[in-house]
């Protein structure tokens, strides 16, 4: 009872916002948790076939400063609404016209550009509609509810492909739905005013340890993205329904985690969470890399189950790095060109480290990328203990 008083003494636009993270979460949860087995299926790619995929795949995330600047006229809430639009096409398209690898290819564009364009904007909204000094809390209970719109995504998946005879274009048509939805709710919501000259294309010296922090970020992130999944299918050769179950359980568990994040992040400070998440990194890709070697089969498989969960909560802690950039903004119409800057910046090293680490897989064998990012995990750890935020002076 308490919990549905909150609700409705919640104002109109954090209600809007928490709808639509619920109804975008759900989609994107259904096309990654289909997504690698729709590649497998669909066109049998080698290891480095798919880790070259990530190059059109991770492409909008470089672009995404120069889009912005481009539609820079819109406020966050009508860029979102924007977003949601291309992610929409992009999955309805990829459901109905994959009909080549090639031809794939640019409707994975267009999706992965509507995913790319609301990275920074989840912060930069979830930010406005915080209290000061509460923003971790906030953004916490945002990323809650769409862990629980990831369960209830990826629970259809589930469902569908085992009892409801789905296929790939039932489960891309069903997200397709799901963004447009989103966007209708980002479109009801009251525009912000647009500041003049926000500055997409300005990079800031002061902020050049959150860029760099990004940076590691965006370098090993990759290996979550491409390879820790691909170890599961291709490695280990699991089916769909292992995949979705995997981020339905993950979903779960982020209900309790990410407002517990977040409250860590308001109570202990930006530093501890980062240092601490590159520490948890480096045992996470020892046993994604090692596991299967050290471990009979049925262990190995639920070590690395055990790393893909705890790997896909801790993904979160990019809400620390976007609290730690809102205490050290110069002046607050910097925050979300500051943030999607950094997106650019991180997809950069990305898409590198998806080429590096397809080149490795080939070479050396799966281990060896990610021993490579437990060196990434080890260089961030050192760089989290630079960070410092500048204390508030009393009145």
């Amino acid at each position: 009872m308490n919990i549905i008083a909150r609700i409705r003494s919640s104002p109109r636009e954090l209600l809007l916002f928490a709808a639509a993270a619920l109804t975008l979460g759900m989609g994107f949860s259904m096309v990654d948790s289909t997504f690698n087995n729709f590649l497998e299926f669909r066109f049998r790619l080698s290891g480095f076939q798919r880790s070259f995929l990530e190059f059109p795949r991770e492409l909008p995330g470089f672009l995404v400063v120069f889009v912005s600047a481009a539609l820079s006229f819109l406020c966050s809430r009508r860029l979102a609404a924007a977003a949601m639009f291309f992610g929409a096409v992009g999955s309805i398209l990829l459901g109905f016209a994959s009909f080549s690898y090639a031809l794939m290819i640019p409707w994975l564009f267009i999706l992965s550009l509507g995913q790319h364009l609301y990275m920074p904007l989840a912060s930069t909204i979830g930010m406005e509609l915080a209290q000061e000094g509460r923003d971790g809390r906030r953004l916490g209970q945002l990323n809650a509810i769409r862990n629980f719109a990831a369960i209830l995504g990826s629970f259809i998946v589930v469902l569908g492909f085992k009892y409801l005879g789905f296929s790939f274009t039932h489960t891309f048509t069903l997200a397709a739905l799901l963004l447009t939805v989103a966007a209708v709710l980002f479109l009801n919501m009251k525009p912000m005013p647009v500041t003049a000259k926000r500055g997409f294309l300005t990079f800031h010296r002061e902020y050049r340890l959150y860029y760099l922090l990004n940076i590691l970020s965006g370098a090993r992130k990759q290996l979550f993205i491409t390879f820790a999944p691909w170890v599961l299918v291709s490695v280990l050769g699991q089916p769909t329904q292992i995949m979705a179950t995997l981020f339905t359980i993950g979903g779960l568990i982020g209900i309790l985690f990410q407002p517990l994040l977040g409250w860590t992040i308001d109570r202990f400070g930006e530093r501890f969470v980062l240092s601490s998440e590159a520490v948890i990194l480096i045992f996470v890709c020892f046993g994604y890399g090692f596991g299967k070697f050290l471990f009979s089969p049925t262990a190995a498989f639920y070590l690395i189950c055990v790393c893909f969960l705890v790997d896909q909560m801790i993904f979160s802690v990019s809400m620390a790095r976007a609290t730690y950039l809102k205490k050290i903004s110069i002046q607050p119409d910097h925050i979300q060109p500051a943030l999607t800057a950094a997106v650019t910046i991180d997809h950069v090293f990305s898409i590198a480290s998806a080429l590096v680490g397809g080149l490795i897989w080939n070479r050396f064998g799966f281990q060896y990328v990610f021993l490579f990012g437990a060196g990434i995990a080890a260089v961030n750890f050192f760089t989290a203990l630079k960070v410092r935020v500048p204390k508030k002076t009393g009145m």
